[in-house]
């Protein structure tokens, strides 16, 4: 499910397929198969508004053919379908899935209506980019460790040479002093002057 989007009026909640688009109260006409919403066309200003993203932002995914506009004259107009498949880009890209990737699911969605091999391959790659980010996680902790030893012994070193550690202008200003530590160990250092 997709979460709140202060930029976004209508936010589609995207089932553990990804691909079945069931939409917010406000649009229940979709729900119920009314053909008004369905059948619906939007200018690329009406889908950048109710998606809440730049006209360019589409243009560039048009560019890349993930999406591939209508055209009503010289104006291009996107299909309800169209606006299904920005909504699983913007997703996509929201969750750190390159474009190359996303683009392989919107075809895999095409050419498999019962998205039994769509499944397959979306809970492979969540898999590993679940995998990825943890990993990231654990480098990103050991990382603030070590940084926080290093910054230890700069300030024990600073103090053992009679320095006050304000005057390294890379250590916060007062007296050099830890004034509190937070939940994670981190300490917070604050100007007492």
């Amino acid at each position: 499910m997709l979460g709140h989007h202060p930029n976004r009026k209508l936010m589609p909640q995207v089932d553990h397929y990804v691909n079945l688009i069931t939409l917010s109260p406000k649009d229940s006409a979709v729900q119920q198969g009314t053909k008004t919403m369905t059948d619906r066309l939007y200018t690329v200003t009406e889908l950048a508004r109710d998606l809440g993203i730049t006209a360019r932002a589409i243009r560039f995914y048009e560019d890349k053919g993930l999406i591939k506009p209508q055209r009503a004259g010289n104006t291009r107009v996107y299909t309800h379908r169209d606006r299904g498949r920005l909504i699983l880009i913007l997703r996509g890209k929201r969750l750190g899935f390159s474009l190359r990737e996303i683009s392989e699911w919107l075809d895999l969605y095409d050419g498999d209506r019962d998205q039994v091999e769509q499944a397959r391959v979306i809970a492979s790659r969540v898999e590993d980019r679940i995998d990825q980010l943890e990993q990231q996680r654990r480098d990103i902790d050991a990382t603030l460790i070590e940084l926080r030893e290093i910054r230890e012994m700069a300030h024990a070193h600073l103090q053992t040479k009679g320095e006050s550690t304000a005057s390294n202008p890379s250590t916060p200003t007062g007296d050099g002093q830890p004034t509190q530590q937070t939940a994670k160990g981190d300490t917070r250092w604050t100007d007492k002057s």
